[in-house]
């Protein structure tokens, strides 16, 4: 598609980036004007049923713009023609105990719509929808989110969302072709989410093949490695820059590579040698509030330009034998984890590092562990390129949606 810029603002109240065959000042609207915002069903806990009833969309069902239905909901109840979904209704959170989660919302498609939604939800329903919904996803949009939530605790109200305002081009061809580039962005990205998951259930397949049988082979993580615990440092230590990367829970992908780009803490404090990641180091969640998040962990690339270690809730497995990496991803490695964690350990679930090098775990011989480490790789190789090429589209739509919008 070809664009046009407008980066020296010659023309006031356009955006930078626009179709060239378009003209004219954009106008201020809010979305109170052109649409209508309603709110969800109220119900109780007698009124779900386990089959035969209609779906209630909540939060949870909101999952990267669209519709989820891994977690569903189904209520015997009477309900209002005007709370029914339809398509191109835009869903959206209004009340969450996460303010993270107030105003993330999703398109119903057609095979989403003829069912409802909860009364912590809402539903915008305009001609414009689809124009509106990248709309949905600007920093405009969450910024006045997070005005209104100022004033309420974990709640935005249909007064709130009906005053929120945007500029709209007036001719609705213009819309028409906006709303068309990004629902074929959109499209793409879930069309590479769906590939990345499937690609995860297959690794996930031969990870549970591979480890799953009874071999008479078996390797214990203390004979093969060493544990390393992570560095403490205070809030004295914590630098802007020119320090040293401390890697801590939310920079632990499960069962992908350490994400050291994002939520970086960096501190100016020596650190053992040995407390320096290494290429295919494994970081794992030794310590956390929320017991779930316990055990999981990352693979190091070794491809960060600074020097990186891990935090005191963190821990560092290092072994030269490479197939560990996939230990950490099997069911068996999990119920070790949930295994260590009953009885407690206080307020934070944690493991010490005895828990990570008792482990012990049945795997093929050489050269069949030889040739499952291979197609792991390959497979890992084929994921991490598709996850990358994911973030690309994704980069470019958050670039369309500042370019594109006032």
């Amino acid at each position: 598609m070809i664009m046009e810029n407008n980066n020296d603002n010659k023309v006031l109240n356009v955006p930078h980036l626009r179709f060239p065959e378009f003209s004219g000042e954009w106008k201020k609207h809010s979305l109170g004007e052109i649409g209508e915002t309603i709110i969800g069903l109220t119900y109780k806990p007698s009124d779900v049923v386990d089959n035969n009833g209609i779906i209630v969309f909540r939060s949870s069902n909101i999952k990267n713009g669209m519709i989820d239905y891994s977690d569903l909901v189904r209520v015997n109840k009477h309900i209002k023609d005007k709370i029914i979904t339809k398509e191109n209704d835009i869903l959206v959170c209004a009340r969450n105990g996460s303010q993270r989660l107030i105003g993330k919302n999703a398109i119903i498609k057609q095979e989403d719509a003829n069912n409802t939604f909860g009364a912590f939800m809402m539903v915008y329903r305009a001609n414009d929808n689809p124009f509106i919904l990248p709309l949905l996803s600007t920093k405009k949009y969450f910024s006045q989110v997070g005005e209104n939530l100022g004033a309420r605790i974990n709640q935005i109200t249909t007064s709130d969302f009906n005053g929120f305002e945007f500029y709209f081009p007036e001719n609705h061809a213009e819309r028409t072709k906006i709303a068309e580039l990004f629902r074929l962005l959109d499209e793409r990205i879930a069309t590479q989410n769906k590939i990345i998951e499937d690609l995860k259930k297959l690794k996930s397949a031969i990870i549970e093949k591979t480890f799953n049988e009874n071999y008479s082979n078996k390797i214990r993580l203390r004979d093969v490695g060493s544990y390393i615990r992570g560095l403490t440092y205070s809030s004295d230590d914590v630098v802007e820059s020119n320090g040293i990367f401390v890697m801590r829970s939310n920079n632990i992908i499960n069962g992908s590579s350490l994400d050291y780009h994002n939520n970086i803490v960096s501190v100016n404090k020596q650190i053992l040698t040995e407390q320096q990641l290494q290429t295919g180091d494994i970081v794992i969640c030794m310590a956390n509030g929320s017991s779930s998040l316990v055990g999981k962990s990352s693979f190091y690339d070794g491809d960060c330009s600074t020097p990186i270690t891990v935090g005191a809730f963190c821990g560092i497995y290092r072994s030269k034998e490479p197939i560990v990496k996939w230990l950490f991803q099997t069911n068996k490695y999990r119920r070790y984890i949930w295994n260590s964690l009953q009885g407690g350990n206080g307020a934070i679930a944690n493991l010490n590092g005895d828990d990570i090098l008792r482990m012990s775990f049945s795997i093929p011989a050489t050269p069949a562990k030889d040739n499952r480490i291979k197609l792991l790789t390959s497979v890992d190789t084929l994921l991490e390129s598709n996850i990358s090429l994911c973030d690309l589209y994704i980069s470019q739509k958050l670039y369309l949606l500042r370019q594109m919008f006032i």
